[in-house]
């Protein structure tokens, strides 16, 4: 077997060069810890910098108490980590690589020039500086011989086995396989009695039986200024305003993203969910009835809800899609709908084409600082973990603030040990 190089005393790998790789490696490097960084690609960061086209977005300005909310049930087993590094905190430290960011209408925070890659090779620069060591195509196998500081890789010359004296894994979910997130790990963790819940599509695209003429027609169409509404089976009511994609499949886009953690739950639950879209949020059914009192004389029904109602194209042609023409005729049923629009979802996009997953190493594996109470010496960090947050700078912040946390557990271990 290839063996690698002598470490200097106090070796760290990191096992995984996304966002929480990377901070665990800045982290441990400025305690003067060895760090060696192994990736399966080619090259590090690959997700980030996916992540980053159309503009990147690093995190969220609001307000802390809406921030954490944002993490759902995970919010608490969060807190300390974001409290520690959270969004103000990550903008200081972009500033350190000469990254300036800003704060668009919405909210979300972005470098000045929109790009991940700039700030990527920023980091990594001063990373090579401080002496971090990357080992690039390099895939984890798992463990040898019961020693869980002894890390068994396939490298591009063959079968690696080296020793450290503390591990940071920072493996990804099971997303974007293609970017190294595949997931294999699951495997590797439950052989060694470590529990784990199953990875499942998040910020994900669902799907519905459309008709063969509304696929052909409209797929690849926006839906704008709609609001989407959703009640699940335990009385939990959901509603955000925004746009969304019609895809062949289904629907997809930012909107859907929002709610798809109660949308993908109540599917797993009840084979499938019914949710509801709001044509014209900015009216009331009232004002419907009203302005569709009106006679339609020798008007197609296209044109009429155009001129009455400014309600043309895709959102014409949705209505057309779940309502017959007896239904169109009524007045109330009409107006209902064009609040309401029922479309059931009977499916999740495949994970590989979600944004991020669900699912992971349970916390309750873990210590405060992200170590494995199983394996003393082995800290976990980022997407592998189990929580789920919405696009908007949620996902990379969490990142961020475990790999930060895990990166300060190891040194906090290590130099307890003396």
């Amino acid at each position: 077997m290839q063996a690698l190089s002598t470490l200097p005393q106090y070796s760290v790998a990191i096992i995984g060069g996304g966002p929480a790789g990377l901070m665990a490696a800045e982290v441990l490097s400025l305690a003067g810890i060895g760090i060696t960084l192994f990736d399966s690609m080619p090259s590090v960061g690959r997700k980030f910098l996916m992540a980053g086209k159309g503009g990147m977005n690093i995190t969220h300005a609001e307000s802390f108490e809406p921030f954490l909310s944002r993490y759902g049930s995970r919010q608490a087993l969060l807190q300390s980590h974001l409290e520690q590094f959270g969004p103000g905190q990550l903008r200081s430290w972009l500033s350190t690589l000469g990254i300036a960011t800003f704060v668009g209408s919405s909210g979300r925070v972005f470098p000045e020039d929109m790009k991940a890659a700039p700030l990527l090779r920023l980091w990594l620069h001063r990373l090579r500086s401080a002496g971090v060591k990357f080992q690039v195509r390099h895939r984890w196998l798992g463990w040898l011989d019961n020693d869980p500081l002894t890390l068994h890789f396939a490298g591009p010359n063959g079968s690696v086995v080296t020793s450290f004296d503390a591990v940071v894994l920072a493996l990804g979910g099971g997303s974007w396989a293609r970017l190294g997130s595949t997931g294999a790990w699951i495997e590797v963790f439950q052989q060694r009695g470590i529990a784990t819940a199953p990875l499942k599509p998040s910020n994900c695209g669902f799907e519905t039986p459309w008709s063969d003429y509304f696929k052909q027609r409209f797929a690849g169409h926006p839906l704008k200024g709609v609001k989407l509404l959703f009640d699940n089976r335990a009385g939990e009511h959901f509603e955000q305003l925004g746009e969304l994609m019609l895809t062949e499949e289904g629907i997809e886009g930012g909107l859907v993203y929002a709610l798809s953690a109660p949308l993908r739950d109540e599917i797993i639950a009840e084979s499938s969910a019914t949710c509801y879209i709001d044509l014209l949020p900015n009216r009331s059914v009232a004002w419907l009835v009203q302005q569709l009192s009106a006679p339609r004389a020798k008007m197609s029904m296209a044109n009429y809800l155009r001129k009455r109602v400014n309600l043309d194209g895709v959102k014409s042609a949705l209505l057309r899609e779940v309502l017959s023409a007896e239904d169109c005729a009524s007045v109330s049923t009409l107006s209902a709908t064009i609040k309401a629009l029922p479309i059931k979802l009977v499916a999740t996009r495949p994970l590989d084409e979600a944004i991020s997953s669900a699912g992971g190493v349970v916390f309750d594996e873990l210590d405060a600082q992200l170590m494995l109470r199983k394996l003393p010496g082995i800290f976990c960090a980022g997407e592998m973990l189990d929580w789920e947050a919405p696009t908007g700078g949620y996902l990379l912040s969490a990142c961020f603030a475990t790999g930060m946390a895990a990166g300060l557990g190891v040194r906090d271990w290590l130099f307890s040990k003396g």
